[in-house]
């Protein structure tokens, strides 16, 4: 019996302590959550209790070198309603049709939809959403919001790029340095009941937004629309695909002007620039917009032609294989190998120095000065000047050069390559090699930023760019200036003169793949003042009609670029002699 009793008092015992056991865990948790978690859970209660909305932040602007707006930001309304505060169901969905211009079906939808909020349309005028709010409707909503707007509709279109629809640069500037333009969400906290119906008597909260900081880059406006203007020209004129121009000052990268003709407008992205066909397919209408957007000057590659002479003249006057005084002789052609090569000119230009081959333009000439140069040396300087890497340009989806590895170069490309052939290179990638040559032995890396600033005009980040100093000699600098000069007052560049204005240049004409399909890129590059070059500029013209050669068609284009541009870029000095 005692034994029984023992255990019956040892069992009541367990089930007390484990009762106290219990009250103490229960009253531990309550303690945490009262004490440790009593701002996690007010704050999911009032997350319940509040209806939160965002207010876009404005983007920042993008600004010329002068302080000229490119891009800015438009004020526009985004329309929503909220299902359980509408009380004139019928009545909304008339107005909202009438005045967004939306199909009924599409919007009673939207109203009769069971969710927290739901959004008719966004980027509505400011004067739309006026007239809205003035309806005073019940569970709609209009809040202010920013979407981007280019006071110069289609200038610099391929550069300045766009943003989509969430304010998110796409592409150019506007996605490469988003980050710096984007701002900081704010948000408007409207306090609701159980039923999630906002209270008329409560306070909202406002967390305002962040303006995104300003970005100000090295376009010249002015210099911009004179390239543009001219360049819209010569494209009616020539009937050709595309003109490219871009003006860049040697001596830093700072890009002054990039033009691809035909522009588009940024306000209005998805528009294509041309009459197509009624009923493209998604897919196809995607493809055409792709190929509007593309930015020939960085995107594209194409064979340079003869004003890759500067390259194979400098590697030589470098590699000390040729003087300017040397002596060359062209029958009109020259054999390498099995393969029969031809100069422009057929009859050819017989006994001549290496400057007068170089003012001549003569095939023959680069032939025998390439193959003294050798394939090794060739090479070696085509990687001084930065010919085989991309230029690290501050825009995306630059493109690389295409040419062969040098364990695959013999005689023959080799002769076709020292004459700007059987290889692709970008416009910029060449403008930047080509300016080494000229600004005294230094490779830039050619670019569009120049500052961050916040609202109040601050310097937030100054962007720095990467320079590789004496890839050449300031000799051979020298050197390739005076013949370059010469090149454009006694020789095929000779429309590429500006009156008062010494000029230096290189002209090309180059025969598009398949060689004999009868299409050509005319193309030249020029810089000013000759002997001190501040400013370097080249001109593609795509598949002109009629005459197409480019001392015939891009080097007046630069000529005229440069008779507008260099009093107002050099102060109006004279440079000539």
């Amino acid at each position: 019996m005692n034994k029984v009793k023992t255990i019956h008092r040892k069992m009541l015992l367990i089930y007390v302590l484990g009762i106290i056991l219990f009250c103490i865990g229960v009253t531990g948790k309550l303690v945490y959550l009262m004490i440790f978690q009593s701002q996690h859970y007010t704050d999911r209660a009032l997350e319940v209790q509040e209806r939160e909305r965002k207010i876009k932040a404005p983007r920042g602007e993008i600004l010329d070198r002068n302080g000229k707006v490119i891009a800015s930001n438009k004020t526009v309304c985004t329309v929503s309603v909220i299902y359980n505060q509408v009380k004139e169901p019928e009545r909304v969905i008339k107005i909202l049709t009438e005045e967004l211009g939306l199909e009924e079906d599409e919007v009673r939808k939207k109203v009769e939809k069971k969710s927290v909020r739901e959004k008719i349309k966004s980027n509505v005028d400011k004067s739309v959403g006026d007239k809205i709010r003035e309806y005073n409707l019940s569970g709609v909503k209009v809040d202010e919001d920013y979407k981007r707007y280019y006071p110069y509709s289609s200038l610099a279109s391929k550069v300045l790029g766009f943003t989509g629809a969430d304010n998110q640069g796409i592409i150019g500037l506007e996605v490469k340095y988003d980050k710096y333009l984007q701002g900081t969400d704010g948000l408007i906290l409207t306090p609701t009941d159980s039923r999630g119906i906002e209270q008329d008597s409560a306070l909202e909260e406002r967390v305002e937004p962040v303006s995104g900081n300003n970005l100000v880059t090295t376009i010249d406006v002015n210099i911009q629309k004179y390239a543009e203007q001219i360049a819209y020209n010569t494209l009616e004129a020539k009937k050709a695909n595309y003109v490219s121009i871009i003006v860049m000052n040697p001596n830093n990268g700072e890009i002054l002007a990039m033009v691809n003709a035909p522009e588009f407008d940024l306000n209005n992205p998805y528009t294509l620039n041309y009459e197509t066909e009624e009923n493209l397919s998604s897919k196809k209408k995607q493809d055409l917009l792709n190929k509007m957007w593309r930015n020939q000057c960085i995107n594209d590659t194409y064979e340079p032609g003869s004003t890759f002479k500067v390259v194979t003249a400098t590697a030589a006057l470098e590699e000390g294989v040729v003087s300017l005084d040397t002596k060359f002789n062209c029958p009109g052609f020259r054999v390498v190998d099995d393969r029969r090569i031809r100069c422009h000119k057929t009859t050819g230009h017989g006994t001549e120095t290496f400057l007068q081959g170089t003012m001549n333009s003569c095939n023959p000439v680069f032939i025998d000065v390439g193959l003294k140069v050798g394939v090794q040396n060739f090479y070696k300087y085509l990687d001084r000047l930065g010919i085989r890497k991309k230029t690290g340009i501050d825009i995306p989806g630059e493109a690389g050069t295409i040419i062969h590895q040098i364990k695959n170069v013999g005689n023959v490309e080799l002769a076709t390559m020292s004459f700007g052939q059987s290889f692709q290179i970008t416009p910029v990638r060449y403008l930047v090699s080509a300016s080494a040559v000229i600004n005294g032995g230094k490779l830039v890396t050619p670019h569009f930023a120049m500052q961050s600033q916040n609202e109040a005009g601050e310097v937030v980040e100054k962007f720095q760019y990467n320079e590789t100093e004496n890839v050449i000699q300031k000799e051979t600098s020298e050197t390739m200036k005076n013949v370059l000069e010469k090149v454009i007052s006694e020789g095929t560049g000779s429309k590429g003169q500006v009156e008062e204005y010494k000029v230096g240049g290189k002209t090309a004409t180059s025969q598009k793949l398949p060689r004999g399909s009868g299409k050509y890129i005319a193309s030249f590059m020029g810089f000013a003042p000759a002997d001190n070059p501040q400013v370097i500029a080249m001109a593609i013209i795509d598949e002109p009609e009629g005459i197409y050669y480019g001392g015939q068609v891009a080097a007046p284009v630069i000529s005229q670029l440069y008779q507008n541009i260099l009093p107002y870029l050099l102060g109006g000095e004279e440079q000539g002699e």
